[in-house]
This record gives C-alpha cells, structure tokens and sequence, in this order.
C-alpha cells in the first residue's frame, strides 16, 4: 500500500483521496506500481488548480459575463466533487465559493454601472427634449433647424433606456421638430403669398414705367417716376427669379426717360456735377465712421448724413455706382456691428451656449474620473475606451466654447 498526505492506494488497486468529510474513492489503479497512481492523479489535481487559476484571473481581469462565469464555476465545481483527483479538493472547493464571490460581486457592480448609464442617458436625453421643445418656438429658422439637426445626431449617439421612457420622451422630441417644421413651412408658405403678391405688384408698375419712358413731360413723368418708386419699394420683394429681373426693367424704363430728360436739359449738366461733388464730401465724411467704435453714434450720424445725401438731386450717370457703392459699403459696416450686437446680445442663444458648454464640461470632468478610477484598478481595456470617448467630448466642448466666445463670455 501506498500514501501520501492526500491519498492512498490500497493493496487491491483503489485510490483514495482525503477530504474533510473523510476518504473519497478516486479511482482503480492497475496499471503500474501505486506511487504511479498517486502521481497520475495528483498531476489530474495540478490541471483543476490550473484551470481554476486561469478562470480566477479571467474573471477578475476581463469582461467574462457573469453567466460564462458561472457555468465554467459549475463545471469545474463537478470535477472537484467527482474526486477523481488526489489533492487538497476542499481548498479548491474554498476557492470556487470565493470566486462564486467575486461573480456576484462584479455583476453588482456593472448592475450599478448600467443604471448609472442609464441614469445619464436619459438626463441628456432629457435634456435635448427641452431644448428641442424651446427650439420649436423659434423663428431663426436656419439656425434653429441646423440645431435640431445637431440634436438628432447627439440623440442617436446615446443608449436606449427602458422602452416606455425612451418611447415617451422620444415622442416629446419628435413633437417639437414637427411643431417647429409646421411654424417653419406656414412662415415659408405666407412669404412666398407674400412675394407672389409683390410680383405682381411689381409687373404693374413696370408696364406703366415703361410706358412713361418716352414722355417729354419732364416734371409730373419725374413726380410719377418718383411715386413709383416708393410704391415699388413698398410693394415688398418677389421671388428672387423675378426681382432682378423686374428690377432691370423698371430701373431701364427709369433710365431711358431720365437720360433722354438729361440730353434736352444740358444745362443741367453742371448742376449734376455739383451734385456729384457734394455726395463725394458726404461719402467721405461718412467713411470717417467706419472702424465701427459707437455703433449708436455711427448709426445716428449715417442717418443725417443720409437724409442730406437724399436732399441732393441727380449726380452723373456714369459716377453713380461709384459714388453710392462708398456709402453702400458704410452702411453695411453698420448693419454688420447691428447683428453682431443683436447676437452678442441675446439672452435665449447665449444661455442655450452656457448650458450646453455647462453639460459639455461636466461630461469631461466625469470621464478624467472614470479614466483615473480605471487606471488605478489596472483596467487598460476600459481606461482607453473612456479616453476614447473623452477625446470626442473634449472636441465637442472645444466647439462649444468658441460659440461661447461669439457672445463676449
């Protein structure tokens, strides 16, 4: 017969092993001598001790679900109990109940960290509802659209919740883009009315523009012309496929009777030239507004300028669009430093900007955590799937932050 601490073979061949709740038969041996026995099973012993390491390390150091974890747990669990090994089984039985541990324990903690997931999942999803739902409101129609645009995408990034709250607030986002996309084409549909009414206006007044062209009744045909023109202006602008159009017809009618009063009136000639002289002093004295510093006091001092400039009869054809095209180009410096001022100015866009950068930056904050969280539990694998994503964020705050700047803060 022979033993070691763990097991034994007896005089008729049949190995035994040693548990705590005494001997266990392990196996008949005949084959060769009995310390070849016990070798034979205490190497069967080795392999469960190396395979319930191997698991140990799987289970703590990668992402094995917790149901893998425990069917191999199960499996190895049958080999220890079948006792067809000669070696200290109760220790590795101790081992599998700790590892039984661990699982239980790891899948607490993704349980935790899926409902945090989704906890903050449906905050941003929340929170893109209410912006969508103030957006709807809106009429910067192409900015606003482009925003919601921006919004689906962001949406389509996050993870579904539980199906009734995603459906729930899925249909609050879907009906305020339709609500704003209803506002948008009834805004579109009276402005093309609208532009369909001044089209016609506008082809009226040209027949009788032109009409007139050929009239040498200088002063009530000039009276009418000027009559005309202020309806024109009044009427609104057509499509843009007829405006120029009609414009050019109405500005040649103009231009015909003007020239022809021009060539019978030579004398006239110098007073066009005083004319011009004068707006060219006024060009200039409007330059000097321009860079823009006080846009309440350039706006003001355009406006006089502007009224003399209109006091002034007609300068040469042929130096108009210079001399206008200086005041043209003041004007719209002016306009410009107005949007600028209205954008910089607005409340309703600059808060949207703070609360998105405000979003954007705890985002990050929360991910540098999670990424130093990871790195000092010697996760790599989910250290750099965060960083990942923290690049993405970073990029989106950087973005938001330049839009911020937009507003002077």
């Amino acid at each position: 017969m022979s033993s070691d601490p763990w097991g034994r073979v007896d005089e008729t061949g049949t190995v035994y092993v040693r548990t705590a709740d005494g001997e266990k038969v392990v196996g008949s041996w005949q084959a060769g001598s009995p310390d070849e026995a016990l070798a034979y099973f205490e190497r069967k012993y080795e392999g469960l001790v190396v395979e319930i390491g191997l698991l140990e390390k799987r289970v703590r150091t990668t992402d094995l679900s917790s149901k893998d974890a425990m069917a191999a747990i199960d499996h190895l669990r049958e080999q220890v109990d079948a006792h067809h090994a000669v070696g200290d089984l109760d220790a590795l039985r101790a081992r599998l109940d700790k590892l039984v541990e661990l699982v239980d324990k790891r899948r607490e903690e993704r349980k935790a960290q899926r409902a945090r997931q989704s906890e903050e999942a449906r905050q941003a999803k929340e929170a893109l509802v209410v912006e969508a739902e103030e957006l709807a409101q809106s009429d910067q129609w192409r900015a606003a659209g482009e925003r919601l645009r921006a919004l689906v995408d962001t949406w389509k990034g996050l993870p579904r919740l539980d199906r009734k709250s995603d459906d729930e607030l899925w249909h609050r986002f879907s009906h305020a883009r339709s609500a704003f996309s209803k506002r948008r084409k009834q805004h579109f549909a009276q402005l093309d009315a609208q532009r369909e009414d001044a089209r016609r206006v506008k082809e009226q007044l040209v027949a009788e523009a032109e009409a007139l062209s050929g009239s040498t009744d200088w002063g009530p045909t000039a009276a009418r012309y000027r009559d005309l023109m202020a309806q024109w202006k009044a009427a609104g602008r057509a499509q843009r496929e007829h405006e120029e159009e009609l414009w050019n017809r109405f500005r040649s009618a103009q231009d015909v009777f003007f020239a022809a009063r021009s060539s019978v009136f030579a004398e006239r000639d110098a007073e066009q030239a005083e004319n011009l002289k004068l707006k060219e002093e006024l060009a200039g004295e409007a330059e000097k507004l321009l860079p823009i510093t006080d846009l309440k006091a350039a706006r003001a001092a355009f406006r006089a300028i502007n009224e003399r400039w209109e006091a002034i009869g007609h300068v040469p054809r042929d130096a108009r669009p210079k001399v206008e095209g200086r005041m043209h180009t003041v004007e719209r410096a002016i306009q410009e430093a107005e949007e600028a001022e209205w954008r910089r100015t607005n409340p309703e866009a600059r808060a949207r900007a703070e609360g998105l950068t405000g979003q954007l930056q705890a985002a990050v904050d929360k991910l540098k955590g999670q990424i130093e969280q990871a790195r000092a539990q010697d996760n790599t694998a989910k250290a750099e799937k965060l960083e990942r994503e923290l690049e993405g964020r970073q990029a989106l705050l950087d973005q938001a932050l330049k839009g911020l700047q937009e507003f002077g803060g």
